[in-house]
């Protein structure tokens, strides 16, 4: 019975790796994003430059060699945000994905050293799921980075808000009072958004372009409303100084519900576990008394 599942086991490996082989090379009509990602020559200087680790080869060599982005479709808004490569989410997926496959199998060896033999299909049935599973960690990770990220990108935004509103109230030209508002903070939305407006401006775009970019490109609607109001501005020539101040004051309140909803889901969950010690407790204090009732206990 082993043998005959080691040869199907060996024999599915076989035809697994011919699919993937053909799969691979076989002509089809090729996504032109991936086209444009193999070629390019950002992608080529990342691929002949010294990557910093192991990791990051493996991530360079997965993209530019594997048909990854026909299987597994990579959070790009989120990795955009948190300026992560492709090639390393793909690198942390396929790691992840190993040490899933490999846990059940180091599991089943110990148990063997102690005497226990488990069935063949059992720890191969655990590192399948397992790897499946682990494979999905770094989907996780991405997500929840992205979501703090985007809290802390709305909670700088609404000060770059009111210093843009500052300096267009005090006689700045809209550009002017954008990059100046940019210039003033230290922290990464500061300047992530100067950035863009330092290459809209070398490119011959409107500042608002450039924030429009941004917020499609790390989905923030935020960003795209204070585009819009910049672009009136610019425009019309009007004073926009109530607008900002209100559109700033709209993303603190909304950051505050936020924040409080999540408080009061936090008090929930903690509230759970009270309830059930107190439940816990009176029942070991009637427990006594019932049992005297039904005549189980003198």
């Amino acid at each position: 019975m082993t043998t005959g599942i080691l040869a199907l086991l060996g024999g599915g490996l076989v035809g697994l790796g011919l699919a993937t082989a053909l799969f691979a090379v076989a002509p089809t009509h090729p996504d032109l994003r991936e086209f444009l990602t193999r070629v390019s020559t950002t992608n080529r200087r990342q691929a002949t430059a010294a990557p910093a680790n192991l990791k990051e080869q493996l991530g360079l060599w997965l993209v530019l060699h594997l048909p990854l982005t026909r299987l597994i479709t990579p959070p790009e808004t989120d990795l955009a945000l948190l300026r992560r490569p492709v090639h390393r989410f793909y690198a942390d997926k396929v790691l992840f994905g190993i040490a899933g496959l490999s846990f059940p199998a180091l599991a089943t060896a110990l148990l063997a050293l102690l005497g226990l033999h488990l069935p063949l299909a059992i720890p191969l049935g655990a590192a399948l799921i397992a790897g499946i599973g682990m494979s999905f960690l770094p989907d996780h990770s991405v997500r929840d980075d992205a979501r703090a990220a985007r809290a802390e990108f709305r909670h700088a935004l609404s000060a770059y808000v009111d210093l843009v509103a500052i300096a267009r109230h005090s006689g700045a030209q809209t550009r002017q009072a954008m990059e100046m508002a940019a210039r003033t903070g230290t922290n990464w939305v500061f300047e992530r958004i100067n950035e863009e407006l330092v290459n809209s401006r070398f490119a011959g775009r409107s500042p608002w372009e450039a924030l429009h970019s941004l917020a499609d490109e790390l989905a923030i609607t935020d960003l795209s409303e204070v585009a819009n109001i910049m672009r009136t501005s610019g425009e019309d020539s009007a004073s926009v100084y109530r607008t900002l101040r209100a559109r700033a004051a709209a993303i603190r309140d909304d950051l505050q519900s936020a924040e409080v909803a999540k408080a009061n889901a936090a008090n929930e969950r903690l509230m759970m576990p009270l309830g059930l010690l107190f439940i816990v407790f009176v029942l070991a204090l009637g427990a006594p008394v019932l049992l005297r009732v039904i005549g189980v206990a003198p």
